[in-house]
């Protein structure tokens, strides 16, 4: 199973499997909408084991979540939203849901600097709660009445990201201290590399030899010379 991005190409599949799997539907346009305004937060699974056959057939894609950022947060707290998460029964208890959630959390924290991710669920929906709950640790804020076109309650369910954005960290200062360990000899890229960006003087060596005529003139040696360094020059008083 391979968790990618979603791209806009997979826009009609995913509507298929929302459309196949929830209740709550939505146009077209709307998938879009999340996936030009906010490309780094929805993901697709998609079946490897049935690759496309050709550039005209469409990759299986049998999962999807599509996320989004709160555009004007009333609490004035950076945030994501989960708008929606289907997978195909056929590849369900398989953990694709759970890996597709926090591949979208971790991006939301990556890209955006959100400080929670939110969601709602509805209260009948015993197996969403279970994952969002139990496995992903989301907790339940309130409920909120007929919140669904049926006239179902949801339960508004948030879960704090502090934890994804200290293992980035963590990640980071092991990757800094390995690069300190294994290459601090080593130049990068804005570092003179050879005889680059070297004082044309440093290095060099003067040494004193006679001419043809018998007086001491002086002779430059050293790592640091130049082709025109090496050919001996008599200095003659004017």
């Amino acid at each position: 199973m391979d968790i990618r991005l979603l791209t806009n190409a997979d826009l009609p599949l995913i509507q298929h499997a929302n459309l196949e799997n929830l209740p709550e539907n939505y146009f077209l346009k709307y998938y879009l909408y999340h996936s030009l305004s906010w490309p780094q937060l929805s993901f697709v699974a998609v079946d490897a084991s049935r690759p496309p056959k050709g550039p005209y057939d469409y990759p299986k894609i049998v999962g999807y979540v599509l996320a989004k950022m709160e555009e004007e947060p009333s609490d004035g707290v950076p945030h994501g939203h989960i708008t929606s998460l289907s997978v195909m029964r056929t590849h369900r208890r398989l953990g694709i849901a759970e890996k597709l959630m926090r591949q979208s959390q971790l991006a939301m924290v990556e890209t955006y600097q959100a400080k929670y991710v939110s969601l709602h669920v509805r209260v009948s929906n015993v197996a969403a709660r279970h994952l969002y709950e139990d496995t992903l640790g989301f907790k339940n804020e309130k409920t909120e009445a007929k919140y669904y076109a049926d006239g179902e309650d949801a339960y508004s369910m948030r879960l704090d990201l502090d934890e994804i954005r200290r293992q980035i960290e963590e990640g980071a200062e092991a990757e800094a201290e390995d690069d300190n360990e294994n290459g601090e000899d080593t130049p990068d890229e804005g570092d003179a590399v050879g005889e680059v960006g070297r004082d044309p003087e440093a290095g060099k060596k003067e040494t004193t030899k006679k001419d043809e005529a018998g007086r001491q003139i002086k002779v430059a040696v050293g790592r640091g010379l130049g082709v025109g360094d090496l050919v001996e020059k008599v200095e003659s008083k004017q």
